[in-house]
């Protein structure tokens, strides 16, 4: 298989919109065929009776059950807060919006 061409790599720094310099593109060009190599003999290992997983052991999920438990109340949450207003903390605005209500 021939490797990827230094064409090539440029080609995909324009379209993830990255400016690569010479020397990037033929180290680039490299690590790429490397990897493309790699997933090549995965390949090659693959079989049609093994069946493709995520993980090489299963997963149990070990989350806890989800339950209702007392918490703080809005005043109490709001109780150290410098600014607060309906019940929420009121901060600056920081990204020029229009404030909604």
């Amino acid at each position: 298989m021939p490797g990827i061409t230094r064409e090539e790599v440029a080609h995909l720094a324009r379209l993830a919109r990255l400016e690569l310099k010479g020397e990037e593109l033929d180290h680039f060009a490299g690590q790429l065929d490397d990897i493309i190599g790699a997933v090549a003999r995965v390949s090659e290992v693959a079989d049609q009776d093994v069946p493709p997983t995520s993980h090489p052991l299963p997963l149990t999920n070990v989350m806890r059950a989800d339950e209702v438990r007392p918490s703080l109340t809005p005043e109490q949450a709001l109780s150290g807060a410098p600014a607060q207003e309906q019940q929420r903390f009121k901060v600056p605005q920081i990204l020029g919006e229009d404030q909604q209500s």
